[in-house]
C-alpha cells in the first residue's frame, strides 16, 4: 500500500532541506523527502577520497542575506564548527597576478593592456549608452568599456557561462559585478592603490570539518531526522491528477502538495500527461554543466598563495575559469596540512562550450603548471574529479518568458517547483537563498505569507540581515 504525506518533497539539496526544517520547526511531521543519490546535500555536498582529501562541488562560501539562515547555520555546526575568513580573490593573466575586482585594479596590467581599459572606461564617460542593453554583452560594453571587455569580461564570462554574453539576459547581475567609477579607478593608478574590500561577500565562513557538505549532512541527519528520508529513491514518474509519484524501486508515494527541487524541464518530462508545448518550452532552458577537478598536493602552497582564496582565469591556456586554494578555507580539508594543500578547479561545459572530460584532469594539471600554481606535477598525490550535467541555470535572454507559463500550470496541480533548478533563477539560487525558497514555500502554504526571494530577487538580494 502507498504511503501518504501531507507533504512530499523531492531533493535533499538546501531547498528541500529548508522546507523540511521549517515544516519541523511548526510542529508539522507529515512531511517526506526522497533523494535519487545516497547522500544528503545536492550540489552542497562534499566528497572525501581515497587519500584523504575533502571536496566541494565547486567553490562554494558561506555568507547570507538572512538572519534565519544565519541562525540555522549555527545551529547546524554549533559556534565552533565554523572557521572565518577574509576574502582574497584574484585574477591570473599576463603572467601575473590582478586583485579582483578587475576593473578597480587595473594599473597592475601592462600599460597598453592598462591604457586599453582605461581608454574604454573614459570613452563610455564621454559617450554615455542611453539604449536599454539587449543583452548581457551590451550590457558589459556599456558598463566597462570595451577595453575591459576584450581583456576580461567577455573570455572570462564565456568561460564561466559556456554560452556566449550575447545569448545571456543581465538582469541577473545586481550586487554580483561592480560597476567601473572613473574617478576611482584613476585614484588606484595614480596612488597604486589597491582595491579589494569590494562586494557582500568580503569576509565569510567555511567549515571546520567535512566540507560544505558537512553542513547539510548535519542539518538533514541531527536537525530534521533520517526517519524523514528515502536516499536511492529516484523518480521515474508523476501523476499530477492521482497526486501520486512513482520510484524507479518500485515504489509509490502519495502526497496532498509536492515540493520538487529536480530541473524544471525535468520535472515537465516526469509528470504523466504535462502539455506537450510546456514539455517544449522548459526544454528551451538553458544551462551549463560543472566539471570540479581535485588536485591535492604534497608539500605547501608557493608564498604567493599562502593567503589567498580563490582565483579567476580568463586566458584560453586552462581549461578551468576558476581554481580555489581549497587547503585556505580549512586545514582539514587535506590529511595533513603540514604536508599536504590542495587546489580545485571548476570548468563549464554547454553545446557552445564541449570540454573533453576524459582528459580534463591531465589538461587542468598542466595548465596549473603553466599558471605558476603548482611547481612540478610531480607533487600531485591526488586527482578527484566530479562532473554534474545541471550545474548553472543559465540566464539566457528568453528565460523569464520561458518560466512564465510552467509555475501556474504545476501550481494549480500542487506542484511547486523550487530552487536552484527548481525555479531556474541564477540570482537567487546561492544555498542561503535556495534554503530560504524552501522555508519561504512552508511559510506561504501554512501561514499564507508571500514568498520573496523566488518571486522577487532584487528584494531579496537587498534585505541583507532580515
Amino acid at each position: 500500500m502507498a504511503k501518504s504525506f501531507k507533504y512530499l518533497i523531492i531533493g535533499s539539496g538546501p531547498t528541500g532541506l529548508g522546507a523540511a526544517y521549517r515544516l519541523k520547526e511548526l510542529g508539522i511531521t507529515d512531511f517526506h523527502i526522497i533523494e535519487k543519490e545516497k547522500y544528503i546535500g545536492g550540489l552542497a555536498t562534499s566528497f572525501l577520497d581515497d587519500k584523504g582529501f575533502t571536496w566541494d562541488v565547486g567553490g562554494h562560501v558561506q555568507f547570507s542575506h538572512y538572519t534565519y539562515f544565519d541562525k540555522l547555520m549555527l545551529e547546524a555546526l554549533g559556534e565552533e564548527g565554523w572557521l572565518s575568513h577574509q576574502r582574497e580573490s584574484w585574477v591570473w593573466m599576463k603572467n601575473r597576478f590582478v586583485p579582483y575586482p578587475f576593473q578597480n585594479n587595473i594599473r597592475y596590467l601592462p600599460k597598453d593592456s592598462m591604457w586599453k581599459c582605461l581608454n574604454g572606461i573614459i570613452h563610455n564617460y564621454q559617450n554615455p549608452s542611453t539604449k536599454k542593453p539587449a543583452n548581457f554583452e551590451e550590457w558589459i560594453l556599456a558598463t566597462f568599456g570595451q577595453g575591459i571587455a576584450d581583456e576580461f569580461m567577455m573570455p572570462y564570462n564565456f568561460k564561466v557561462w559556456a554560452y556566449p554574453p550575447k545569448d545571456m539576459a543581465y538582469n541577473w547581475i545586481g550586487e554580483r559585478v561592480a560597476v567601473t567609477d572613473l574617478q576611482r579607478v584613476t585614484e588606484n593608478i595614480i596612488f597604486e592603490r589597491d582595491d579589494l574590500s569590494w562586494g557582500p561577500n568580503n569576509t565569510f565562513q567555511f567549515p571546520k570539518h567535512g566540507g560544505t557538505g558537512g553542513i547539510w549532512k548535519s542539518v538533514g541527519e541531527n536537525l530534521i531526522g533520517t526517519e524523514n528520508f528515502s536516499l536511492n529513491s529516484e523518480v521515474s514518474k508523476i501523476d499530477a491528477t492521482a497526486k501520486t509519484v512513482y520510484l524507479s524501486n518500485g515504489e509509490t508515494l502519495n502526497y496532498e502538495n509536492l515540493l520538487s527541487t529536480m530541473p524544471i524541464d525535468i520535472l515537465f518530462k516526469t509528470i504523466e500527461n504535462a502539455p506537450q508545448e510546456l514539455i517544449e518550452t522548459s526544454a528551451q532552458l538553458k544551462h551549463s554543466r560543472t566539471n570540479i577537478v581535485g588536485i591535492g598536493l604534497k608539500g605547501k602552497p608557493k608564498p604567493e598563495l599562502a593567503t589567498k582564496c580563490w582565483m579567476y582565469f580568463p586566458e584560453n591556456n586552462s581549461p578551468y575559469y576558476r581554481v580555489t586554494v581549497f587547503s585556505n578555507y580549512s586545514p582539514n580539508n587535506v590529511p595533513d596540512i603540514n604536508t599536504h594543500w590542495s587546489l580545485m578547479a571548476e570548468t563549464s561545459e554547454s553545446s557552445a562550450k564541449p570540454v573533453d572530460r576524459e582528459t580534463l584532469i591531465k589538461d587542468t594539471i598542466k595548465a596549473m603548471v603553466e599558471d605558476g600554481l603548482i611547481e612540478n606535477a610531480s607533487d600531485v598525490v591526488s586527482e578527484f574529479m566530479v562532473s554534474y550535467e545541471y550545474g548553472y541555470p543559465t540566464p539566457s535572454v528568453n528565460r523569464d518568458a520561458l518560466l512564465k507559463p510552467l509555475q501556474p500550470w504545476l501550481e494549480n496541480k500542487n506542484i511547486y517547483s523550487r530552487g536552484r533548478f527548481g525555479a531556474w533563477k541564477y540570482e537567487v539560487s546561492n544555498q542561503d537563498h535556495s534554503l530560504m525558497q524552501g522555508v519561504e514555500w512552508v511559510n506561504k502554504m501554512e501561514l499564507s505569507v508571500p514568498e520573496t526571494t523566488v518571486d522577487y530577487p532584487a528584494v531579496a538580494n537587498a534585505m541583507w540581515g532580515k
